[in-house]
């Protein structure tokens, strides 16, 4: 029995020497992974510290922050304009752009139900009627010779907010106006188009011709037939951008397709709050004239009268007198 515990007891101390042995050999491996997981935490920690934004925000003399925002919306336009700059440099050797500088422009914004949604901070109506006095303020400032009019989409109707004006205080003042009511019904892209083709049935033809729709919801209640009213659309040379709030509708695309020569690309929806706006100001700057056929102007007779005498005398329009020369 003593020997036999004596060899037990020796095995046991081999095996305890053996897993002593192991523990040991594995403890370098052990602590040289602990020292890079330290590592990665630290580098974890430094790079979050990089991106702490909210440093970036300095309160003003006035303790407001509201010159830093100035800074950053004077910063992405800053930017819009290097993107468009760098855009034209690379296009100027091979593709000649026109871009049109006289635009009649009418803003289609959805008041229905769909827009209560809180998706978009604090609402997508709410956020809307925000962007939408940016966008008015932006798109004179790019476009000064321009017109814009608005129209809501509401309980299946086209509501006219605001007529064709190049005073940019009319239209932020309607929609200040829209605040107090709230968003409710259905919205009517046929109706809206119709309304938006009649106030600019009279832009001259050396102008553009456009419509951007703000579409919330995902269906249209329409009184007829809307493929009728994208022809006429076509015919009428106005082209419609859309961006919407919801996911892509086929009949958005359709529309934005078709009066696009084929581009479907002025269809957007926003992802985030910060998407949306940029979507919207994208559409301040002029539009590519694609072919010469859109691009066809009329001419404008300009310059002096030209003196005219005729042998009978007639009363001038002027002083009433009869003469028999006069300026036409």
């Amino acid at each position: 029995m003593a020997d036999s515990d004596g060899e037990y007891i020796q095995d046991n101390s081999d095996d305890e020497i053996n897993a002593h042995q192991v523990t040991s050999r594995g403890a370098p491996g052990t602590r040289s992974s602990g020292l890079r997981t330290r590592g990665s935490n630290q580098a974890a920690q430094q790079t979050w510290e990089v991106r702490r934004t909210w440093e970036n925000v300095v309160e003003g003399a006035d303790g407001t922050i509201s010159s830093t925002v100035e800074g950053l919306l004077e910063a992405g336009k800053r930017k819009r304009s290097v993107e468009e700059i760098e855009f034209r440099m690379l296009l100027r050797d091979t593709t000649p752009l026109q871009r049109g500088i006289i635009r009649h422009l009418i803003l289609i914004l959805d008041l229905s139900s769909a827009m209560s949604e809180k998706d978009l901070r604090p609402t997508r109506y709410l956020l809307t009627l925000r962007y939408a006095q940016e966008f008015v303020t932006e798109f004179f400032e790019q476009n000064p010779i321009s017109q814009l009019g608005v129209i809501g989409m509401r309980d299946g109707l086209a509501v006219r907010v605001s007529d064709m004006s190049g005073n940019p205080n009319d239209h932020i003042g309607a929609l200040q106006a829209l605040r107090e009511k709230e968003a409710k019904g259905q919205p009517s892209l046929q109706n809206a188009l119709d309304m938006a083709r009649a106030a600019l049935f009279h832009a001259p033809s050396h102008g553009t011709r456009e419509a951007l729709i703000i579409f919330g919801a995902l269906l249209s209640s329409d009184p007829g037939d809307i493929h009728q009213t994208i022809a006429a659309l076509v015919t009428d040379k106005i082209r419609v951008g859309i961006v919407g709030l919801a996911a892509q509708v086929a009949i958005c695309r359709e529309l934005c397709a078709k009066t696009n020569n084929g581009d479907d690309t002025v269809y957007g929806v926003a992802l985030n709050e910060q998407h949306f706006r940029e979507l919207m100001m994208a559409v301040t700057t002029p539009p590519v004239t694609r072919s010469q056929k859109q691009s066809a102007s009329s001419l404008l007779m300009m310059g002096f009268p030209s003196r005219i005498v005729e042998p009978f005398a007639s009363l001038c329009a002027c002083h009433s007198k009869l003469t028999k020369g006069g300026y036409l």
